[in-house]
């Protein structure tokens, strides 16, 4: 008997340009429970991808989209004009694939079908995969944020923080830099990591070694993932989603730390000057004070 056809689908395609299969298999690191496309090899009757718009990121994704489909397998992947969607036709074109590529609604679609022979696909798939930075001696993979550094809000936030104490939570822990920091502190008991990101919290497995950390990958707006009864969470939240600002997120970290926090536990966020989530703050927390404003940054301190 003929094994069904599986099809797969890379991120949150929009419905009026691309027809995602029925029962596709979500592809995405940043869709919780998604499987991973790299482990697979001539597997897929088709994929339709909403490409990621980091260059390095995008050929590593492409790559792997093309080695996961069986040869004569359909590829649709997409992406705004002006967050990759203009180099897409060639940079599939470069892995040895005819493309027919076509634009709407400030997009580019292409459409190819997957050749027998690939060109170039080991050295994008090498490029874009987990690493060692020399300079810091941390893994971290290209796509992750803020990949190759430390982001100077994290950097403010750890040289702010005071020693924290009991059980607590890292929302959005990347690759971990600031649930290093508060580890550290022998007077905390337990951490939390948390983030969206797959390729973050593969990333900080590797970086933080304490026992006392449990690695969890959950989108914390859909709540039930953290843990009650915290004594402070750690948090430098997003504020953009698919490449567009969205301030939605940061407040839902705040809505969601008041909700893991014990009666007077405390939430230290950092966050962009021109954010507003004073309101989301008071909101939600009994007490709030700015404890910093510097460098294009404010630290507050909320305690509930």
């Amino acid at each position: 008997m003929k094994s069904p056809e599986i099809h797969g689908v890379y991120g949150t395609p929009p419905a009026e340009l691309a027809t995602v299969p029925t029962g596709a298999v979500q592809f995405s690191p940043l869709s919780p429970g998604s499987q991973v496309l790299e482990k697979l090899q001539g597997t897929l009757a088709s994929l339709v991808m909403l490409a990621p718009p980091g260059t390095i990121e995008r050929r590593h994704a492409l790559a792997a989209a093309l080695r996961a489909l069986q040869p004569g397998g359909e590829l649709i992947v997409l992406a705004p004009k002006d967050k990759g969607g203009a180099r897409l036709a060639g940079e599939l074109a470069a892995f040895g694939v005819e493309v027919n590529e076509i634009s709407k609604r400030h997009h580019r679609i292409c459409t190819a079908t997957r050749p027998e022979k690939l060109n170039g696909i080991n050295e994008a798939l090498e490029d874009g995969a987990p690493r060692i930075l020399p300079d810091l001696g941390l893994w971290s993979q290209p796509g992750v944020f803020a990949f190759d550094r430390m982001d100077p809000g994290t950097r403010l936030l750890i040289d702010t923080l005071p020693v924290p104490t009991g059980s607590g939570a890292d929302f959005g822990c990347g690759i971990g830099f600031l649930a290093r920091a508060v580890l550290m502190a022998p007077t905390v008991t337990a951490l939390t990591l948390i983030d969206i990101d797959r390729r973050a919290v593969e990333c900080a497995e590797h970086n933080i070694v304490y026992p006392r950390a449990r690695f969890l990958w959950a989108d914390i707006r859909k709540g039930g993932a953290v843990p009650a009864g915290l004594d402070f969470v750690v948090t430098n939240p997003p504020f953009h989603d698919g490449g567009a600002e969205d301030r939605a997120l940061g407040r839902a970290f705040i809505e969601e730390a008041a909700a893991s926090l014990r009666k007077g536990g405390s939430l230290w966020l950092v966050a962009n000057r021109h954010l507003p989530y004073e309101e989301a703050l008071r909101r939600s927390f009994a007490r709030v004070r700015l404890v910093v404003e510097q460098g294009g940054y404010k630290i507050y301190e909320a305690v509930r």
